[in-house]
């Protein structure tokens, strides 16, 4: 399963929500302004830091750059562009957006 979420963790509970439901080998992608959590500091509280144990998570580059946030990203988040997005939607059968 692959789980987007796209809101910040500081103005939804969409990103907490996804944490708890999400199971261990799915895979979480954070666009738009969710990829604040995606950073070292952002990754802490948001709850990701412990989530990186058991999910795999991806961040979009260009949304990275575009809020100035790609040299903060978290060791353990992988970037992808926009063909790794439509990779990883293609690549899993489920998808569940987080709004």
């Amino acid at each position: 399963m692959l789980h987007i979420v796209n809101k910040s963790h500081t103005q939804t509970n969409a990103l907490q929500s996804c944490l708890r439901l999400a199971q261990p080998g799915h895979a979480l992608l954070l666009t738009e302004d969710a990829v604040y959590a995606a950073t070292v500091a952002g990754a802490e509280s948001a709850g990701l830091a412990e989530a990186l144990a058991l999910l795999k998570v991806y961040a979009l580059l260009p949304d990275l750059e575009a809020r100035g946030m790609a040299d903060k990203l978290h060791a353990d988040v992988t970037t992808v562009d926009y063909a790794g997005f439509v990779d990883l939607v293609t690549t899993h059968p489920n998808n569940q957006s987080w709004l």
